[in-house]
């Protein structure tokens, strides 16, 4: 993150990671309309398993209650952990900001295991006051970029 007060600087942190977690929780517990409104109503998802971004937020809503349904029949939870979240504040207002991405998959009964690692690249811009994700681009590491 650019200099700026400490205060200022750690406000700002605080915000995204508390951003980041609600919006994860609402990812993992199958919260498609919830995780679809933390996204611009023209809010991108481009992730390494598809061939074109996601786009809006009604496909963002289907996409995430169509993965819960798979994770159902597979009897499996998956748990998205970002981590080493780096912030670059634009001049515009938008926030630049690069975490990890550990997907942490637990068969019912079975042991977690690391099921994918990626790098999640954001673009995030305040609507009303409020972090909302105006484009995603995620990238995996068993995967050429």
């Amino acid at each position: 993150m650019p200099m700026g007060t400490s205060s200022s600087v750690e406000s700002l942190y605080a915000e995204v990671q508390q951003f980041y977690a609600h919006h994860m929780h609402l990812l993992d517990a199958g919260d498609g309309e919830g995780w679809a409104l933390t996204f611009t109503e023209d809010g991108s998802f481009a992730p390494p398993s598809l061939p074109e971004p996601v786009v809006g937020r009604a496909a963002l809503a289907a996409g995430v209650a169509e993965a819960a349904a798979s994770l159902a029949k597979a009897g499996e939870v998956h748990r998205h952990l970002l981590s080493m979240v780096a912030v670059r504040p634009g001049e515009d207002g938008e926030l630049a900001v690069r975490s990890y991405a550990q997907i942490i998959a637990t068969p019912r009964g079975g042991s977690p295991r690391l099921h994918l690692m990626c790098v999640c690249d954001d673009v995030l811009v305040r609507v009303d006051g409020e972090l909302k994700v105006r484009a995603r681009r995620v990238t995996r590491d068993d995967r050429q970029p």
